[in-house]
């Protein structure tokens, strides 16, 4: 049972030489690096998962107690790059599982949303 309204093939968003070559050499690095260390046996799909959920946690628990907007201090902000970072590289992990670039996965969401029509909010 799927809960995808607008199901993206991930045949359609394929790493291929398209790709920047930018995020291949990125993906590179961390994928070495995570070899490295032996944990290329835990990056399964679902242990992926749960990870960027828990590093995408700590992006929210940076603005927790904050009444400030965006108003970040350096401190903050400098938290919060940081903490970015593990989210991107824990989709990116999850990405190259499944052979998808994530800059054309993306792209193709946002052209989903473009033929989407949204309810009005009084902010509109």
């Amino acid at each position: 049972m799927s809960s995808t309204i607008h199901p993206i093939v991930p045949s359609t968003v394929p790493v291929d030489a398209h790709t920047s070559a930018h995020y291949r050499d990125v993906l590179a690095q961390i994928v070495a690096f995570r070899d490295s260390k032996g944990w290329a046996e835990y990056h399964t799909l679902p242990n992926l998962a749960k990870s960027l959920s828990i590093e995408a946690s700590e992006v929210l628990e940076i603005f927790q107690w904050l009444d400030t907007g965006d108003q970040l201090g350096k401190d903050e902000q400098a938290h919060l790059t940081e903490e970015l970072a593990d989210v991107l590289t824990y989709t990116f992990f999850m990405c190259d599982r499944l052979g998808v670039d994530p800059l054309k996965l993306v792209a193709a969401k946002n052209a989903i949303n473009r033929g989407r029509h949204w309810a009005q909010t009084e902010n509109d």
